[in-house]
């Protein structure tokens, strides 16, 4: 895993010979937890360059790849990789995905601030989202329900969280399923019995965050590999990007433009 991201990200800094701006417009779809990097880098760059107009939608990982695959947008945002089934429906079109790593992430479990629970280990969270607790008194909390709260199926998010925590098992029925990692920092929030998980760039006061095996999700952590449930972001286009689509990415990887936007929306840059 660690030699393909290497390799991921010797391609990605192979681009940072950049061709000159192209004036025109740029469709980028999918992941809602690469969302705020993709909002952040497109204000600065349209900023940059006032002739280009970014269009941005979320959606979710799986959905910005079907439109990679359909050609109805130039970019996708993904919290994953990219299947091999969903690289044979596009190769059946015509379409290579090319990859790009943009940046690393630690997904974390969220619970309320009024929770006392503040470290779980793989195996709690995973018979958590299997339904198996029922209730906070069972985790050294307080004598509640727990409330579980995952993302939809659709999303790159749940796909890392099912395949790290869960083992490629699915969360149980009664598990709410929402659609936006805003949506389950929300909801957390709103809700003193819930659990969710969201990338460290919805991190806000408002809920608290929860250590896993002992180690706290942060940029530091997320480099070095400590953390059980850290992952790289992607952005990917249907063949090699040219124009307009390959000075965007140029500037979100680069190390003086796009990547201290991406530190700054609540992620970890490559560098």
């Amino acid at each position: 895993m660690k030699k393909s991201f290497v390799l991921l990200v010797a391609v990605c800094v192979s681009l940072l010979a950049a061709a000159p701006a192209l004036a025109g417009m740029l469709e980028i779809n999918g992941s809602t937890t690469v969302l705020p990097i993709a909002q952040i880098v497109a204000e600065q760059y349209m900023k940059e360059y006032p002739n280009t107009r970014i269009s941005l939608s979320g959606g979710g990982s799986g959905n910005g790849i079907k439109a990679i695959i359909d050609g109805t947008t130039d970019i996708a945002n993904s919290s994953r990789f990219i299947k091999q089934s969903e690289v044979d429906q596009a190769v059946a079109k015509g379409r290579y995905p090319v990859p790009f790593a943009v940046a690393y992430d630690a997904l974390t479990p969220v619970v309320h601030p009024s929770n006392p629970v503040s470290n779980l280990t793989l195996a709690q969270l995973k018979d958590i989202y299997l339904g198996k607790f029922k209730n906070w008194s069972e985790l050294g909390g307080d004598n509640r329900p727990i409330v579980v709260i995952s993302r939809d199926t659709s999303s790159g998010t749940y796909e890392s969280w099912s395949e790290i925590v869960l083992k490629g098992e699915r969360v149980f029925p009664g598990a709410q399923l929402l659609a936006s990692s805003g949506a389950v920092a929300t909801a957390v929030a709103a809700n003193r019995n819930a659990v969710g998980y969201v990338g460290i760039g919805y991190l806000n006061p408002s809920v608290k965050a929860v250590a896993v095996e002992g180690v706290v999700g942060s940029a530091e952590t997320a480099m070095n590999g400590t953390f059980p449930i850290a992952r790289a972001l992607f952005v990917f286009t249907a063949g090699w990007p040219k124009g307009e689509t390959m000075h965007f990415i140029n500037y979100l990887l680069h190390p003086e433009k796009g990547q201290p936007l991406v530190k700054q929306a609540g992620f970890v840059p490559l560098y």
